[in-house]
């Protein structure tokens, strides 16, 4: 045997890829590169099933179920379960949108996301689904879409136990637990769960009110308020079988019935006191909290009630609806009204 011969040797025998001729030193070497012209997916999640070409794949998969998230934002504390996804987030804080759109001039912070948009111009949609037949334009809404099918909900609460089958769906799910309300009205500093509710709020603000009653002419400014004022328009067909009042809905006469029965439900986790309805025991809690949502745009001044709020206003407007029968004289509280009630009142008697 020759001296390059015996140098040879020492070298394990190495083994050829059929497809692309690479050669690999070790049999699994060989087995989990065939896998990648195959689509043999060798390791498989024991959480939810999903299997994975690469175990590095999966080993970064378990971190959704998990809840690791060893990536941290220095900027604004946010974790996050893999580093890219850490990388791709820093953008938002600096702006940065390095891939823009020939087409429309839309720019984007990622390059996958980019390479979707164009579908939208090319209509195209590769991604097609086997049990359905739907097609998509990117493959990671293909693959949100087949959860629809095989049921499976890799995102669990770890304080409830449930699962839901989306990262968005899951991120809100949570603030329910840690009472997270991200999104803050600029006027009144009220807080929300969502930024669509932060949205509808405004129009409070800007007096719009595009949601408009076909019955009567009555505009709000949620299309929730007006749902419920319609209902006013609609026959009282529940009755309290304990003093006759009639209501729209059966659920009216049920917190109805409360002033009957004396339930109060609601407890002050404060001072003890008890409320027919947890609303009024929201606002009973400003006082113990010193919360005042409601705030004056053109003084700056905050209330606990909106009611308040609307009086206050009338400082401001000159508006004054409350009129004394006896003399004329108006003001801007009901309060001050009854005040001088008395007067008349006190002079009548003498």
């Amino acid at each position: 045997m020759s001296k390059l011969d015996k140098s040879l040797s020492c070298f394990p025998k190495r083994r050829a890829c059929p497809h692309c001729g690479k050669s690999f030193p070790h049999k699994q070497n060989l087995k989990r590169h065939m896998s990648s012209h195959t689509g043999e997916k060798l390791h498989t999640c024991d959480q939810c099933g999903k299997s994975f070409t690469k175990k590095q794949s999966l080993k970064e998969h378990l971190k959704i179920h998990s809840g690791e998230r060893p990536h941290t934002c220095d900027l604004c504390g946010k974790s996050f379960t893999h580093k890219p996804t850490l990388i791709n987030h820093t953008k938002i804080h600096t702006g940065e949108k390095p891939h823009t759109c020939d087409l429309c001039g839309n720019s984007f912070r990622q390059k996958a996301t980019l390479i979707g948009h164009l579908k939208i111009h090319t209509g195209e949609k590769p991604h097609t689904c086997d049990l359905c037949g739907n097609s998509f334009s990117r493959k990671a809404t293909l693959t949100k879409h087949m959860r629809i099918h095989t049921g499976e909900k890799p995102y669990t609460c770890d304080q409830c136990g449930k699962s839901f089958p989306y990262a968005n769906t899951f991120k809100l799910h949570l603030r329910s637990h840690t009472g997270e309300k991200p999104f803050n009205c600029d006027h009144c500093s009220k807080n929300f769960f969502w930024a669509d509710s932060l949205k509808k709020h405004l129009n409070v603000h800007s007096k719009v009110k595009p949601h408009v009653c076909s019955l009567c002419g009555k505009s709000f400014s949620e299309l929730s308020v007006l749902k419920l004022h319609q209902k006013r328009h609609s026959v009282k067909n529940h009755m309290c079988f304990d003093c006759g009042k009639t209501f729209i809905t059966a659920g009216e006469v049920k917190l109805h019935q409360r002033i009957h029965t004396g339930e109060k439900p609601y407890k002050c986790s404060y001072c003890d006191k008890r409320f027919c309805e947890s609303g009024s025991l929201k606002k009973h809690k400003r006082i113990h909290t010193g919360e005042k949502p409601y705030k004056c745009d053109q003084c700056g001044k905050s209330f606990r009630q909106k009611t308040a709020l609307n009086v206050h206003i009338k400082i401001h407007t000159g508006e004054k609806l409350d009129t004394c029968d006896h003399c004329g004289k108006s003001f801007t509280q009901k309060a001050n009204l009854k005040r001088h009630m008395k007067i008349h009142s006190s002079k009548l008697k003498t």
